[in-house]
């Protein structure tokens, strides 16, 4: 295990740089930095959907998933570290597939909402496609583990669909989106 910050401000970062994860310094707006901190923000997301009461299997699933994202900011903290395995992946989709199961066949888009937790779901969604999008750049540039980039894309999907099991299990409702001309 690293070292234990004994204090939270150490004052190295005020001129606008950061350290990395193998000790190199970076300027705060890099591709990398960027990167890690939208998955930082993916994971805080995550955790004010686990705020809310949740099914036990809705529960289980974020809190691994929150472990993940911790492992997958290490990775992009830490140039050509490789923490994020297929079988992450795998989870995912395993998950995704129980969770869409019992859920109608979408036949329209839907705007986001449907409940409170829904609603911090399809937020918490729409971060990890930013995250992936920085994720993207970053690889445009310098090296990237490529399941990083499968896991973001497969967790925003997985986020989708919990927003749907959610919305239903509260009463909400999925808001059909109406094409600006046929809204009344």
């Amino acid at each position: 295990m690293g070292n234990r910050l004994s204090k939270i401000y150490t004052r190295t970062g005020d001129k606008g740089t950061t350290g990395l994860g193998d000790g190199s310094r970076v300027d705060k707006d890099s591709l990398r930095v960027e990167a890690y901190g939208t998955v930082d923000e993916l994971n805080s997301a995550v955790g004010l959907v686990l705020s809310a009461d949740l099914p036990a299997g809705v529960r289980n699933c974020l809190t691994r998933t929150q472990h993940e994202l911790f492992d997958l900011g290490g990775e992009l903290c830490m140039p050509g570290m490789s923490l994020i395995p297929d079988g992450y992946i795998d989870g995912l989709e395993k998950d995704l597939d129980a969770f869409n199961e019992d859920l109608p066949p979408l036949k329209d888009f839907i705007l986001p909402g449907g409940s409170e937790s829904a609603a911090r779901c399809h937020l918490a969604r729409t971060i990890a496609r930013r995250a992936e999008r920085r994720v993207i750049s970053l690889a445009h540039n310098e090296t990237v583990n490529e399941a990083t980039i499968r896991y973001l894309n497969r967790l925003s999907d997985l986020l989708f669909v919990i927003a749907r099991v959610l919305a239903r299990r509260e009463g909400g409702t999925e808001v059909i989106w109406v094409h600006g001309d046929q809204r009344t």
